[in-house]
């Protein structure tokens, strides 16, 4: 245990604000940010807890981001919100924009949220689950930097490029999935560097485009996507749709934005919620519970269903606390 610090979720919060205030954040962003990194590491996703700190304030001293900027929202239709971030993180975008879309897609059926010249380093189930605690159908996708090789390539293309998925159920937690087109998160990758562990089979090549299980390689070289062409495929649909759809920069773009900074990425971003009930009208409760059916076929025979970890991980720090790398606090504290 000597490796880490155990912590309440209250400590978590309390360090996450008082770290990026102390470094130039303004006090709505800080406490945007600090509720999504204790979500984070709440539900045990250490590469998304008070690890991003650390990637947040890396960003603050880069001069890319302004730490202070309020979004702007833009009622572009009956079905579509646009909030402008204004190169600021996203996470306040997101906060402002929810209601309208959610004000929408009750009126409409189905909207979309879409999120500009904003810089996002933050996972998208939190995002996707405060949209089914409406009672709505959620999606959430973005791109990054180009970190990740096409399928066959050697070079650079995506980001990691995550889709974020949450179906409200009648009881208990939503149905939700969040993953990376990408082989894993870039963080995990950092991860792996900064304890300079190897990284598994698969998840990179190195600058000359050979497969590494370095991760100090892997991170001068290109990531891989998930299932070959399929991630590839599901990478590219990214782009278009939370790039080129929504007038923001391709993963690419974003790269070139930085311009070796090393800032967080600078992108956009697109959310949809769906209404049940506009959809199904008084079948409504039949279609909740046809899909009640389909998670029990999964469950009963001894699948899990995606985010249970997160979920029971979620119970026990409720209760526990959690447990958090040494040397991640100790980088936060000289923050200070």
């Amino acid at each position: 245990m000597n490796d880490r610090v155990h912590m309440t979720l209250e400590e978590v919060h309390a360090l996450a604000v008082s770290a990026l205030l102390a470094n130039g954040m303004s006090q709505a962003h800080a406490q945007a940010i600090a509720e999504v990194i204790t979500q984070g590491q709440r539900d045990e996703c250490h590469s998304h807890g008070l690890y991003r700190v650390l990637v947040c304030v890396r960003s603050l001293r880069s001069g890319k981001v302004d730490p202070a900027v309020l979004p702007t929202v833009h009622d572009m239709g009956p079905s579509i919100v646009k909030v402008d971030a204004h190169q600021g993180y996203s996470l306040l975008s997101f906060q402002t924009g929810l209601p309208v879309l959610v004000e929408k897609a009750r009126k409409q059926g189905i909207a979309a949220l879409v999120i500009r010249n904003c810089f996002h380093f933050s996972a998208l189930w939190p995002e996707v689950e405060a949209i089914a605690a409406h009672g709505l159908v959620g999606m959430a996708m973005t791109p990054s930097h180009s970190w990740v090789a096409p399928a066959g390539g050697k070079r650079g293309v995506f980001g990691t490029n995550p889709l974020a998925f949450a179906w409200p159920r009648p009881e208990g937690e939503p149905f939700v999935f969040d993953f990376a087109t990408s082989a894993i998160a870039r963080g995990d990758i950092e991860l792996h560097a900064r304890e300079g562990k190897p990284i598994p089979d698969g998840w990179a090549l190195d600058s000359d485009g050979q497969p590494t299980n370095d991760a100090t390689a892997a991170l001068a070289g290109a990531m891989q996507t998930f299932g070959g062409h399929k991630g590839s495929a599901l990478a590219a649909m990214i782009e278009l749709l939370a790039g080129a759809l929504i007038g923001d920069m391709t993963s690419v773009e974003s790269m070139a934005f930085d311009g070796g900074a090393g800032a967080t990425p600078c992108h956009g971003e697109l959310l949809l919620a769906f209404d049940p009930k506009a959809f199904l009208g008084e079948e409504v409760d039949a279609g909740l519970q046809r899909a009640e059916r389909l998670f029990a076929a999964i469950t009963d025979q001894g699948a899990r269903l995606p985010s249970q970890r997160r979920f029971s991980a979620r119970r026990r720090s409720a209760v526990e606390g959690v447990w958090v790398n040494r040397q991640v606090v100790e980088d936060i504290r000289r923050l200070l």
